[in-house]
């Protein structure tokens, strides 16, 4: 059964239900495909792995756990889980247009309640970055997993190692002096940057059989929609939508131009520097 629960007061609730999750959704096509092999990865886990009973968290518009609960059939069942009611509707209508089993509940996993040992897997695609408090967070869902269950999760690691990501800021800086600073840490793309700071975050979550492996994953994207891709997401297309006309294209014109060395013909390609993590629920 779907759910809906009240949502935390915080910047990432806020974001995610406002400009940043209708971009989303907009662009959830083009996302889906880009992250894909991240998809495949975790379906294999699943695959390989003790569950028929898993969560998705971050789950956004519903693409992973749709992949899951249609490798796990009638036998198991995925529930994915995020804080972005545009995206939790959209992955709705995805479930029902696919006649795919899957549930969505539109909560912050951090602070959810989950029925306590409920799932044996855990999953997340780049959706576990965002809580302001994460260690809290991997409690709570240490408390929903099993005894034994299984965490496996994908993770960006830097900035520095992800220059695909940041081009857009990079190139827009000068043009763009409100661009805000991402900060260190803080919730948000690049927070699990730190190896070890994924690992005590773990380990203070109650979780055991830690590992943390750095994976280079090779990425696609359509040249027709790299630059509905710069403008929509990420600071620079956040800011972006408030730009009056003129300043909005000569900055456009500046990002795409610092984008050309990742374009292929009709294609953009460019190296996603992650982590994938795994952990046990300790019996």
């Amino acid at each position: 059964m779907d759910a809906i629960t009240p949502q935390t007061d915080n910047e990432q609730t806020a974001l995610w239900n406002g400009r940043a999750g209708r971009a989303w959704v907009d662009a959830q096509q083009v996302l889906d495909q880009m992250f894909k092999p991240f998809e495949d990865r975790l379906a294999e886990a699943v695959r390989a792995g003790p569950g028929h009973r898993v969560l998705d968290v971050g789950c956004g518009t519903g693409s992973t756990t749709l992949a899951v609960a249609g490798l796990l059939g009638a036998e198991g069942r995925c529930i994915g889980i995020d804080i972005s009611e545009p995206m939790i509707a959209a992955a709705r209508a995805r479930a029902e247009r696919e006649g795919t089993p899957a549930s969505f509940i539109r909560a912050d996993a951090q602070t959810h309640a989950f029925e306590p040992a409920s799932f044996d897997m855990i999953i997340s695609r780049l959706g576990v970055m965002f809580f302001d408090d994460p260690a809290s967070a991997f409690a709570n869902l240490r408390r929903a997993a099993r005894d034994g269950a299984e965490l496996r999760f994908v993770a960006w690691r830097s900035a520095a190692e992800n220059p695909f990501m940041t081009t857009a800021e990079r190139a827009a800086a000068p043009l763009m002096p409100n661009l805000p600073a991402r900060r260190p840490d803080a919730p948000g793309q690049f927070a699990f940057a730190d190896r070890d700071r994924v690992r005590t975050i773990l380990e203070e979550g109650g979780w055991g059989e830690i590992d943390v492996r750095p994976i280079d994953v090779a990425c696609t994207l359509p040249e027709k929609e790299l630059i509905g891709y710069l403008t929509r997401l990420g600071p620079v297309g956040l800011v972006l939508q408030e730009a009056d006309d003129r300043t909005r294209t000569r900055i456009v014109e500046t990002v795409r131009a610092a984008f050309e060395p990742y374009v292929h013909g009709a294609e953009v390609r460019f190296t996603a520097a992650c982590w994938m993590v795994g952990a046990r629920a300790p019996s």
